[in-house]
């Protein structure tokens, strides 16, 4: 099919389109799959073919777009293995799980019984929904508590926020995820959790947690500003340093200056940033004008934000922000939209878990993200 077509598709019917996109991606996967595996093209001449392809198998694969008909390759000598329905679906179960959850608890919204009709799971029974998430939670719960094996010099600290039903109440909650870069320049994820509580003690936890799971070596951890934090880091990892997010730094500081001078506000701290004289100027500068709350978020800030600057000078860019996680809690949110609200805190980790077990194999497949040491 011509790429023009799957854009007239989307365009003339948009779930359609998505659900022919999709599936012609996957198909795709699918035959660059069976060409490894074969060790061959197909009709090709070679003493490097391991099997002989056999046609084809329709396949039904359940997405949040409705349900797909895939085509999967066949071998003669052996069975054709693929981590498209294995990885795709592990989420969309979790989504499945998520919604359908609150639908049998009866407290399911129009919306939420819209969602379920869509997914084609209006027969879904309590029994396999307690299968369903009982799979998912072994995998979730083996991934997150899964040993630590390589030094980790780097670590990120973000939250995103959710809403989760608490008997008859509806809270917010939020999700934090710790990702670092690892001595061989990988990313790795190490952990999440959910907390309606972000002090001291809760990171402190959190920390001593992850180094009983092997984590060592951290010289370096970034995060925003939430309390307690930056004392945690210090206490858990000896000799390593906290670092201040820019972005979180410059988002605290323009809250409190007018919307006529953040534009130039922003600027200030964009040049400042690297330089503790500079960022002190601004401040004084700031508090000059009438501005004292935003000059003191700088001062209160300013011992982690110069952090980084004592690492290589080829890593600056990605240490200064929570960039690399805050774009995982960007995805979480993206693929949790279906969900909404979240009957309890197991559902979401099981969602927010099976997403972020995606993201890492994507993640170990890919480039590094650092070159580290003499490379």
């Amino acid at each position: 099919m011509d790429p023009l077509d799957f854009i007239a598709d989307y365009l003339s019917d948009h779930e359609e389109g998505m659900k022919n996109l999709i599936a012609a991606f996957l198909n795709k996967v699918m035959i660059i799959e069976a060409l490894q595996q074969a060790g061959a093209i197909p009709y090709e001449r070679t003493d490097a073919r391991k099997a002989y392809r056999n046609g084809y198998k329709n396949r039904s694969l359940k997405t949040r777009y409705g349900e797909l008909t895939l085509q999967k390759p066949q071998f003669r000598e052996f069975p054709f293995e693929t981590q498209v329905f294995g990885r795709y679906a592990r989420v969309e179960k979790a989504l499945v799980n998520a919604v359908v959850e609150s639908y049998l608890q009866g407290v399911s919204t129009r919306r939420v019984q819209e969602i379920v009709a869509h997914l084609g799971i209006e027969h879904l029974s309590p029994a396999s929904v307690s299968r369903m998430a009982k799979d998912l939670d072994e995998q979730v719960q083996a991934f997150l508590l899964r040993p630590i094996e390589q030094a980790t010099p780097y670590l990120f600290v973000d939250a995103s926020y959710y809403r989760v039903r608490e008997g008859v109440r509806y809270v917010t909650k939020a999700v934090l995820v710790v990702a670092g870069v690892r001595e061989d320049g990988y990313r790795e994820i190490l952990g999440a959790r959910i907390t309606d509580c972000e002090n001291e003690a809760f990171w402190s936890g959190l920390f001593e947690d992850l180094k009983e799971r092997g984590l060592t070596g951290v010289q370096l951890v970034v995060s925003d500003g939430h309390t307690g934090i930056q004392k945690a880091a210090e206490a858990a990892f000896l000799g390593a340093s906290w670092q201040m997010c820019q972005v979180h730094c410059t988002r605290a500081v323009l809250k409190n200056i007018a919307k006529k001078d953040q534009s130039e506000v922003a600027e200030w701290l964009r040049e400042a940033y690297g330089s503790e004289q500079n960022l002190q100027k601004v401040a004084d500068h700031l508090n000059a004008r009438g501005y004292r709350k935003a000059a003191n978020t700088i001062e209160r800030f300013l011992p982690g934000l110069m952090s980084y600057t004592a690492f290589p000078k080829k890593h600056w860019k990605r240490l200064r922000t929570t960039n690399m996680v805050e774009r995982v809690n960007k995805e979480l949110k993206r693929r949790t939209k279906v969900a909404e609200i979240f009957p309890n805190d197991e559902s979401l980790l099981r969602v927010v878990g099976s997403i972020l077990m995606d993201i890492n194999e994507e993640w170990v497949a890919s480039r590094k993200y650092l070159t580290m040491g003499e490379e």
